[in-house]
């Protein structure tokens, strides 16, 4: 999601109106406020980078080059993960893969937090998934054991069913880094991931074609994720500016829902008021 070129003003242009950008709370990507505790680094200063962008002018700071290493760092951990994962099964040390799954499970989780997404009920999916991939894992390391799990998954490759929504959340993320790079090492993740699982599911590939290409689709995720490093920050944000647009019109929907449903509650409390002052009236 690249830029689309500088610009150095301070107003964000959301139907006509003119929005003061720099006046707004610091606002995460992911949705909410941000939670950093130096208020400066999430500020923009003259030194940062601004671009034009779809509402408007928007600035990339310190916070969000931070919040875009971390991602690329994850990512890289989930990839290290996986071919750590991959040798150790090939070498046949099953009782040794607990701790790279372990790796994979912090990092995709660590990069889904920082990943910049457009769409919030999106980026939650993805969470869940995630979510409910490593407690399919637990599961599984409770029923057999954390050095059988991988003999269980090859002999019984139902269990896939309990890690599948981890590998979709992957797939999700290759498959945003797809569509706003069109990055072909991302095909890897997009298409060799779930069919190779969904042909050991379904009993179509034998477990010697289904490991080399999830081999296969590990080293293009780390490909993808070295090749990343050289980029710009600003690309990995994508356009600032919808995301600021997207939580003005939350925050200003949130707003105005407190009012609408307080206005019956006025209304009526009113209407009473003036029964009894009548009521009184006509007494006296």
């Amino acid at each position: 999601m690249p830029p689309i070129a500088p610009h150095r003003s301070g107003t964000l242009s959301t139907t006509g109106r003119e929005l003061d950008i720099t006046n707004l709370p610091a606002l995460s990507q992911h949705g909410g406020r941000r939670a950093d505790p130096v208020a400066s680094s999430s500020l923009p200063s003259p030194a940062d980078p601004s671009f034009d962008g779809m509402f408007g002018p928007y600035t990339i700071t310190d916070h969000d080059r931070r919040e875009v290493l971390g991602y690329r760092l994850a990512l890289t951990a989930v990839a290290v993960g996986q071919l750590g994962l991959l040798l150790s099964w090939r070498q046949g040390g099953d009782a040794l893969l607990w701790p790279w799954l372990l790796l994979m499970a912090a990092g995709l989780g660590l990069a889904l937090r920082w990943i910049h997404i457009y769409l919030r009920p999106l980026h939650r999916a993805l969470q869940l998934f995630w979510l409910a991939g490593c407690l399919g894992g637990l599961l599984l390391a409770q029923r057999v054991g954390l050095g059988s799990m991988g003999e269980t998954l090859r002999e019984q490759p139902l269990w896939i069913l309990a890690l599948g929504p981890f590998f979709a959340a992957l797939t999700g993320v290759g498959f945003k880094e797809f569509f706003c790079f069109r990055r072909p090492e991302a095909i890897g993740v997009t298409l060799l991931l779930p069919v190779a699982l969904l042909g050991r599911l379904s009993g179509l590939l034998p477990v010697s074609t289904t490991a080399t290409l999830l081999t296969l689709e590990s080293v293009l995720l780390l490909v993808l994720c070295l090749r990343k490093f050289p980029m710009p920050a600003a690309a990995d944000v994508g356009d600032k500016s919808v995301f600021l647009h997207l939580e003005a019109q939350r925050q200003g929907a949130a707003a105005a829902t407190p009012a609408a449903t307080t206005t019956p509650a006025a209304a009526a409390t009113t209407a009473a008021v003036s029964t009894e002052a009548a009521v009184s009236t006509e007494a006296t």
